[in-house]
């Protein structure tokens, strides 16, 4: 087994409610989770489970009606606007199914935008970009378009944008939902090869079965509660040992 690590994320106690005219949706209903530096975590749950909700919570793109959520120790309900701009621009970075590349800009501009939101010099983020695209072996195609490029070249931009700005999550929303059978298992060859080497902690709203192989856990949603965590790390293990 793999020694401990420090927490990355942490949820206490997190109810989320939606009110929709006169009725209230329990979209979440008390979740405790800690995720650890270099996890690669997996959550699944069927539709309206509460999976998205998770995830956003989780990426600070939405907060909690009760309980708290620890980034690195920092409570991501107590922040405002500008603060959690600041977060996610520099501890998180996002994959989503459907790229969101900006079409009109090249791979390389696409790569550094953020990097721009955060400051950098042009000579700083064009070593950067250009250091990211080969990582995730796409340096020739810099000056490519996003309609000049597959759709696994254009999620292998999308990973290279991701770590644009060194975060330590990477939050990866149905990243092969879009690829092939054979694009996808690159890409999570890719997102695992990152929490191994690069100790950056992977946690993807996921259906798809070959990411949750390599998964280290998988968390499982059903109504808006955690049904259960499958660790993977602890089969292996037990595997490996077994007489």
């Amino acid at each position: 087994m793999p020694n401990a690590s420090r927490t990355v994320v942490r949820l206490v106690g997190v109810r989320k409610v939606f009110r929709l005219g006169k009725h209230e949706v329990e979209a979440l209903r008390g979740i405790n989770l800690e995720i650890n530096e270099g996890e690669y975590i997996s959550i699944m749950g069927p539709s309206g489970s509460g999976k998205t909700t998770l995830f956003n919570i989780i990426g600070a793109l939405d907060k909690p009606t009760e309980g708290q959520v620890f980034i690195d120790d920092v409570d991501v309900s107590q922040l405002d606007a500008y603060e959690l701009a600041w977060l996610r621009c520099r501890k998180i970075g996002y994959i989503f199914q459907t790229f969101n590349l900006i079409q009109v800009m090249t791979a390389i501009d696409n790569v550094t935008l953020p990097m721009i939101f955060a400051g950098m010099s042009r000579d700083e983020y064009m070593e950067r970009g250009m250091r990211l695209l080969e990582l995730v072996g796409l340096k020739d195609r810099a000056w490519h378009r996003p309609p000049e490029l597959s759709g696994g070249q254009q999620q292998r931009v999308a990973i290279a944008r991701a770590l644009a700005n060194d975060p330590s999550i990477i939050l990866a929303d149905e990243p092969t939902g879009n690829l092939d059978l054979k694009t996808g298992e690159e890409i999570i060859a890719l997102l695992k090869r990152l929490s191994v080497e690069r100790r950056v902690t992977i946690i993807s709203a996921t259906h798809d079965l070959k990411m949750v192989a390599v998964s280290d856990r998988v968390v499982m949603i059903r109504d808006g509660r955690i049904e259960g965590i499958e660790d993977k790390r602890a089969e292996t293990f037990n595997a490996g040992h077994s007489k």
